[in-house]
């Protein structure tokens, strides 16, 4: 079937929903660290309490994927997904920051990063299945968009109620979690779910043909969740995924550093706070607009590197954004006032920027046409395995490595984002990508 060209209304609609994933996603990044030590957690269990993210992306993800590619309802294919995860989604946002324990957050978290990811996959799928090949780029850069602003402001929220909108600080001591970030957290459901209610109630999906529709419900389950065809494909990935596969593992344990450790590292050695008080909601506060900063960075940071690729190609961009990202991150502890922090959260940003789009710019002139697709998901695993090995295993090297100190994970993720941009260097050279190739790729790993 030839599909109709949509006009940008319409694709803006489409990628509307995004904006509200964004926030699940973005008020978990920039909170949950302060949650767990609101409730009592120190620094050596955090990143074994953040494993969900990862693990719930490999498995929820091919899981989601799969199914919504076998159905057909009178809601469409993907759409009941879509919004299935975001009602779970944003009921699990209301009850996070009325968590009591550690435990229970820890539990909650995983049916969150569960339920997010199972919203924001068919979310993809949508674009492909509804756009023509001549639009998918300006799909793509929509939903870039809304990633990059659902980020800032999610991030900001809790700073925002206490420095906009009046919400004063609360004294409410060790287990109890501000009401700042409670109130964020609640719009956050809210904007979450608003969100995908309107892509779902305004963008309407093709009814399969007769003949798809039999093929649909006669085609079995696969019970692997695609890991058959992974394992077969293993040994036949080209060698440039295998060099950005490294480039990447060191890439995210540093990104992971700065979301477990970055809120308590602010907290202990710029705030100075003590476990429920009310300096410490306020170091919370500053991290998630710290958050926002890189995000927002990001996000204008993008349109530089769509001008600034075709003279350096995403090679040499890449190098330098890591080191830049590397720099930023391993500064931080030198910081001895809040403002300081923005210039390194900058750093971060433009590395940000180049973590979701030049890996992606590379990799594609590699790959054969008929596999883009399962390659691009196989290659999402390097993303998802650092955070697994740091969630194993940065907590024992902060206890009986690093004194327990959090800014000295913040320094050993920067070193990690400087041997990710060493490792650039052995990546062979490719054909640099076409303005659409790349706008299209340049959002596909974003989560």
């Amino acid at each position: 079937m030839q599909k109709p060209r949509l006009s940008f209304w319409q694709i803006w609609n489409m990628s509307f929903g995004f904006l509200g994933i964004q926030f699940g996603w973005g008020l978990q990044m920039a909170n949950m660290s302060a949650i767990y030590s609101y409730l009592g957690a120190n620094a050596d269990s955090l990143a074994i309490l953040w494993l969900a993210a990862p693990v719930t992306g490999v498995i929820i993800q091919p899981l989601i994927g799969q199914s919504s590619d076998r159905v057909w309802t009178r809601l469409g294919r993907r759409r009941p997904f879509i919004l299935g995860g975001a009602i779970l989604a944003s009921l699990a946002l209301v009850l996070m920051p009325n968590c009591p324990s550690v435990w229970m957050a820890a539990g909650l978290l995983w049916v969150l990063d569960g339920t997010i990811n199972a919203s924001m996959q068919p979310f993809r799928a949508l674009v492909a299945d509804n756009l023509p090949e001549e639009q998918n780029a300006q799909g793509f850069a929509l939903q870039s968009l809304f990633i990059g602003l659902g980020g800032t402001v999610a991030s900001a929220l809790p700073w925002m109620m206490t420095n906009w909108f009046g919400v004063v600080p609360d004294n409410s001591g060790q287990g109890q979690i501000p009401v700042s970030v409670r109130l964020s957290f609640y719009i956050g459901a809210a904007a979450f779910l608003g969100a995908v209610l309107w892509t779902v109630f305004s963008t309407r999906e093709y009814p399969p043909s007769d003949s798809e529709l039999a093929a649909i419900r006669t085609r079995k389950f696969d019970w692997t969740l695609g890991l058959g065809d992974i394992f077969s494909l293993l040994f036949h990935l080209p060698r440039r995924m295998w060099e950005l596969g490294l480039v990447q593992f060191f890439t995210w344990i540093g990104m992971f550093s700065l979301w477990v450790y970055f809120s308590p590292a602010v907290a202990k050695d710029i705030f100075h706070a003590a476990t429920g008080s009310p300096e410490m909601e306020a170091a919370g506060a500053w991290a998630g607009f710290c958050f926002a900063a890189y995000n927002a960075v990001c996000f204008f940071f993008s349109f530089v590197l769509l001008w600034a690729t075709k003279y350096t190609g995403p090679k040499l961009m890449h190098i330098l954004c890591l080191a830049v990202g590397a720099l930023g991150l391993a500064s931080v502890p030198l910081d001895s006032d809040k403002y300081h922090l923005l210039i390194a959260m900058t750093a971060v940003g433009i590395a940000w920027a180049s973590i979701l789009s030049m890996p992606y710019a590379m990799l594609a002139p590699s790959l054969p046409k008929e596999k883009i697709g399962v390659m691009m998901g196989m290659f999402n695993l390097f993303i998802v395995l650092p955070q697994i090995v740091a969630s194993s295993l940065l907590g024992f090297i902060l206890k009986h490595f690093l004194h327990s100190e959090p800014m000295s994970a913040l320094v050993l993720g920067g070193a990690s984002m400087g041997l990710a941009a060493l490792l650039t260097l052995l990546v062979v050279t490719v054909k640099q990508q076409t303005g659409g190739e790349f706008a299209a790729q340049s959002v596909a790993g974003t989560h």
